[in-house]
């Protein structure tokens, strides 16, 4: 087995429970897409995204109605909250007094010095850590202009900088950055750039990725990429859809690299002109279904019970379909014959065995 990524060094913050750089296990965050001021519906999406592994939470407070949301919203919940602020130093203030585990701002653009200064103060009492977030998209025009009006990687890198040394005029070190962008060589060439000139923890994501195919394409290259340089402490899919979509890729990403050990991993065949069951249809089920499993379990769905089972050997459980019925076989023991309709009852069955863990019903959106 090959060697784990050697990981970048960095200072230590703390969002809540969750702890962050210096060698913690990188964390899987998200955001909801809910409206904020809609305080059950976001708890319920952010319960959602806990079951299937999301670590930490982002809610978008666009303004004070949705602040006042944030307390109730934090009450209900059982991990940490960041709250997203743009350009009102206020909502920040008042995101602070609600008790959020850390906010995600960019210091430059809440209104001045003065404004910064009144942020810094509160988060410093509070000892609230605050994610900076630059973007392609966010770049400020000076810098754009010495770039040739792109938001080129050193373009990112600066502004970054810029808005790191706002904060750090003010004594502030509980600091996380990221460099979003939707080209991924950017965003790889950025966080290599950062990396070499910052000790703080690194947030990874590669935005307006697109709906889940895409988004899964390019955040495992460039997410992938530089978690195998050692370079990232927490990262996002960003996927144009359910938010709960972001966090089996994320671990996907995270395993293939052998990072991180949560979960379910499928292994299934492509099908061919042997398939005699509805293989497809029996992996979305399971998929679907097995997202909220903790315990790392390699699990094997085949549509053929001539090969299925050799092809999968080192699979921890797995079931193998034919026309005349099917298996189910797992490590150390002799396979089962199991009717086809049953395949998929009796695969959660032995996971449920397995793990300890209750798979119950596939949850749905509300």
């Amino acid at each position: 087995m090959s060697p784990l990524p050697v990981r970048r060094r960095t200072r230590r913050i703390q969002v809540g429970s969750v702890a962050i750089g210096d060698g913690a296990p990188i964390v899987v965050q998200s955001m909801t897409n809910t409206d904020t001021r809609d305080w059950r519906a976001t708890v319920a999406q952010i319960e959602r995204l806990q079951a299937v592994g999301c670590e930490l939470a982002r809610v978008a407070v666009p303004d004070q109605e949705a602040v006042d949301q944030l307390a109730r919203i934090k009450s209900h919940i059982q991990i940490p909250l960041i709250a997203d602020i743009h350009f009102d130093h206020r909502l920040a203030l008042a995101a602070i007094r609600a008790g959020v585990d850390g906010l995600r701002l960019n210091p430059g653009n809440i209104g001045g010095r003065e404004q910064v200064k009144k942020v810094a103060a509160a988060a410093r009492e509070h000892e609230l850590p605050i994610r900076i977030g630059v973007n392609s998209g966010s770049v400020e025009k000076d810098l754009l202009a010495l770039h040739g009006g792109h938001p080129t990687p050193r373009a990112m890198v600066e502004s970054a900088l810029r808005h790191v040394r706002l904060l750090e005029d003010e004594n502030i070190d509980r600091i996380k950055i990221s460099l979003k962008s939707s080209d991924v060589s950017n965003m790889v060439e950025a966080y290599r750039l950062l990396a070499d000139q910052v000790d703080y923890p690194l947030h990874l994501g590669v935005t307006e990725a697109g709906t889940l195919v895409q988004a899964a394409i390019k955040s495992a290259l460039g997410i992938g990429i530089l978690l195998h340089q050692g370079i990232g402490d927490t990262l996002r899919v960003s996927i144009t859809g359910d938010p709960t979509q972001e966090i089996p890729v994320a671990y996907g990403i995270l395993r293939a690299l052998g990072l991180r050990r949560r979960g379910v991993e499928i292994i299934s065949c492509p099908t061919c002109g042997r398939t005699e069951i509805d293989l497809i249809r029996l992996v979305e089920q399971a998929e679907q279904r097995l997202r909220v499993v903790q315990t790392p379990l390699q699990v094997a769905i085949m549509g053929c019970v001539v090969n299925g089972p050799g092809e999968a050997r080192e699979a921890d459980v797995g079931i193998a379909g034919g026309r005349a019925g099917g298996i189910l076989f797992r490590k150390d023991r002799k396979p089962q014959k199991v009717p086809e309709q049953q395949l998929l009852a009796r695969l959660i069955g032995e996971i449920e065995s397995i793990t300890g863990e209750s798979i119950g019903p596939v949850e749905s959106e509300p």
